[in-house]
């Protein structure tokens, strides 16, 4: 009787404790192009003290035939000829319920456009699907990342 106590209060435990874990962004991710589906580069999403999550390039990743750039070039003050690691390019993103975070605004160094920013992450936290938009999110576009620790 002892034993299946602890199991169950184990398993309780462990269950609260993902929930938890799946509520934060905060950490690693891979970013993946929406449209080639490669890997682009490592984002850190760090949340600031104000509650909010900000995500800074910390690799980037090279790819069979393309040479990444290693400036900002066409992107808007404060960003213009800023090198693209250590880039903040998510900023503002706040956490609404759930596994739902909106509000913020994401940078996208290879074009020099910014977007309105909202996410959904997955209920295990091991997948971020960002949509950054231009007005209504229904006309933007989204891509996936895979936390990379």
């Amino acid at each position: 009787m002892r034993s299946k106590i602890k199991f169950l209060t184990a398993i309780v435990m462990l269950s609260l404790s993902q929930f938890t874990f799946a509520e934060d962004i905060s950490g690693l991710w891979q970013s993946i192009d929406d449209k080639t589906g490669a890997p682009k580069g490592i984002v850190r999403i760090s949340k600031d003290a104000d509650g909010t999550y900000m995500g800074t390039v910390t690799k980037v990743t090279p790819r069979v035939g393309y040479k990444p750039k290693e400036f900002c070039v066409d992107c808007p003050a404060p960003y213009t000829n800023k090198p693209i690691i250590g880039l903040n390019v998510i900023r503002g993103l706040k956490h609404k319920n759930g596994d739902n975070y909106e509000g913020g605004k994401i940078l996208d160094p290879n074009s020099g456009k910014i977007y309105s920013l909202k996410a959904k992450l997955s209920p295990n936290g091991k997948k971020l699907v960002l949509r950054g938009y231009v007005g209504i999110a229904v006309l933007g576009r989204s891509q996936t990342w895979i936390r990379a620790y």
